[in-house]
């Protein structure tokens, strides 16, 4: 492969710079997050699960377009911590989940330092890039979204 290909690829590929900056975004948000014990991938479950109070798994990796089996591994240690319940669904197929006491307190004492890191995000990129970015990300998401 010619170095000239690999530097096309690095340069241009959505997918490879789309995870790149998640990573780095994530590392910021994990940094300001730590203090409650969440990482910033838990922390959008646990949001997602506060808004919804109660979801299916298949409903909650749809809205966050996620695989079901990185969810339910993604939410193991939460469930583990007592933060999310996971109780028989409608039928014997579903589970419901839905986050527990400890969870609301958690998640609570967490969102003082989600807005932290949100502003130091808005901060370092500059609040005409971040509003950008939030307009181009939603439409990705919908318009890529297979669900």
């Amino acid at each position: 492969m010619k170095p000239s290909k690999l530097r096309e690829i690095e340069m241009s590929c959505t997918c490879f710079n789309l995870r790149k900056a998640t990573r780095a975004v994530t590392a910021v948000f994990d940094d300001f997050l730590a203090a409650s014990g969440l990482r910033g991938t838990q922390f959008t479950l646990l949001a997602a699960l506060y808004q919804s109070e109660t979801a299916t798994v298949t409903r909650l990796s749809q809205a966050l377009v996620m695989d079901r089996t990185t969810l339910t591994r993604n939410l193991k240690p939460l469930q583990d911590q007592g933060l999310v319940r996971v109780s028989p669904g409608e039928d014997r197929r579903t589970r419901a989940l839905s986050l527990s006491a400890k969870g609301r307190r958690v998640f609570g004492k967490a969102v003082p330092l989600w807005e932290q890191a949100q502003k130091q995000v808005i901060a370092s990129l500059g609040k005409t890039n971040w509003d950008g970015l939030m307009k181009h990300l939603h439409l990705t998401s919908e318009r890529m979204n297979p669900y």
